[in-house]
C-alpha cells in the first residue's frame, strides 16, 4: 500500500469538518430572511454634501449586524464607497438602479423614491 492510498483511508475515517459543512451551501443562496417581508426604500440625497449624490437606503427593520452585512454586500458588488448608520445604508454616487437591482438578487424588496 502506497501513502496516498494510506492517506485516502485516513481521510475517509475521519468525520467532516466544519470547513467543508460551510462549503456546501452557497453564498448568494442564504439571504436575508428577515428583510423578504419589508419593502426598503431607495432615495438620492444630495443636501449636506456639497452637491455630490449620495443613495440612501432605509426602512430596514432588522438588526445592525445584518444592515452592515448587506451594505459590505452592496459596497463589493458596485464597486464604490459608502457607510451604514442609524439603520440605513448610504452608497456614494447615483447608484439607484444599481441598488435595486442588487437588493432583488439578494431577495430584498425594494422601491426607488
Amino acid at each position: 500500500m502506497d501513502w496516498k492510498s494510506s492517506l485516502e483511508a485516513l481521510k475517509a475515517e475521519m468525520p467532516a469538518s466544519p470547513h467543508e459543512e460551510a462549503e456546501a451551501v452557497p453564498a448568494e443562496t442564504s439571504a436575508f430572511p428577515a428583510t423578504e417581508k419589508a419593502r426598503l426604500d431607495i432615495i438620492l440625497d444630495k443636501k449636506g454634501r456639497k452637491g455630490k449624490a449620495a443613495t440612501i437606503i432605509a426602512g430596514f427593520t432588522v438588526d445592525d449586524t445584518q444592515i452592515e452585512d448587506i451594505a459590505r454586500r452592496l459596497k463589493q458588488r458596485l464597486g464604490t464607497g459608502g457607510s451604514c448608520r442609524g439603520g440605513e445604508i448610504l452608497i456614494q454616487g447615483d447608484k439607484r438602479r444599481e441598488v435595486a437591482e442588487a437588493l432583488a438578487s439578494f431577495g430584498i424588496r425594494n422601491r426607488i423614491i
